[in-house]
């Protein structure tokens, strides 16, 4: 007797978006934003060629302070190539139609697995925790709003599935996704964040992997540096950016990594 088996679950593209400060709004303001959002979303996914898709998404829901949905996983090269720099654009006219209001920053992760039509399974729990992550918290948190409107966070799965396949939509280069270890709760992954418009070779590539402290102790004996730049040293995770010209290391830090608002 043949054994029984059961089919897997078709593999869905997931997307979700998280707005920065939501906590801080009033009601009216909380409104407000939680309906933007979805014409933000579709304005930006049609800017990237896949809004016939997004009319057909599946498991699509309002989280509150975002939005979050499964469409087939044949959008993921656009999602990854197109997807982050439209929405960076959708966003800015969102702030010169209201320049009354605060900026809205939205955090936005993508990843993809088997779910059911319900949306309910682990693919949909490492979704969100992706999308939790510190260090993708504290970039909007230092970030200038009126220049940095979103950051996005990309599985290890959907970073191979797009850019070792070749079939990427848009000019993204994968040397603008900088390798980071997400860790929400018990959930640690890989992962690669991608700021629109940020070059990662200005920062230090050291930026979301703090060495250790016996490792940071060596390197520093390495390269004498001013009295007050050995009196306070950089926390971890924080960025660095450092000149080496005749007067020394001079260096200002850019963000830390600490939970931020949401």
């Amino acid at each position: 007797m043949l054994p029984s088996w059961e089919p897997l679950w078709p593999y869905r593209a997931v997307l979700a978006v998280d707005a920065r400060n939501f906590s801080e709004l009033d009601s009216k303001g909380m409104q407000q934003v939680n309906a933007d959002i979805p014409p933000l979303l579709a304005q930006a996914l049609s800017a990237s060629n896949v809004s016939a898709h997004w009319e057909r998404r599946m498991f699509g829901q309002h989280t509150g302070d975002g939005y979050v949905a499964g469409m087939d996983p044949e959008v993921l090269p656009a999602l990854v190539g197109c997807f982050p720099d439209a929405l960076r654009a959708a966003l800015a006219r969102r702030r010169a139609e209201t320049p009354a209001g605060p900026p809205l920053q939205l955090r936005a992760s993508i990843h993809v697995g088997p779910l059911p039509t319900s949306g309910l399974g682990v693919p949909m729990v490492h979704t969100h925790r992706l999308l939790d992550d510190d260090a993708l918290r504290a970039v909007l948190n230092r970030a200038n709003p009126e220049i940095t409107s979103t950051v996005v966070i990309i599985s290890q799965r959907v970073y191979e599935d797009v850019f070792e396949s070749g079939c990427l939509n848009g000019d993204v280069l994968p040397s603008q996704f900088t390798r980071h270890l997400a860790k929400v709760k018990k959930f640690q992954q890989p992962a690669w964040i991608h700021i629109p418009g940020f070059d990662w070779r200005l920062a230090d590539p050291d930026i979301f992997e703090p060495v250790n402290a016996t490792d940071a102790v060596t390197e520093q004996s390495k390269v004498p540096a001013p009295a007050a730049a050995q009196a306070a040293a950089p926390a971890p995770g924080t960025v660095n950016f450092s000149h080496h010209g005749e007067h020394g290391i001079q260096a200002y830090n850019l963000f830390g990594t600490g939970r931020g608002q949401r």
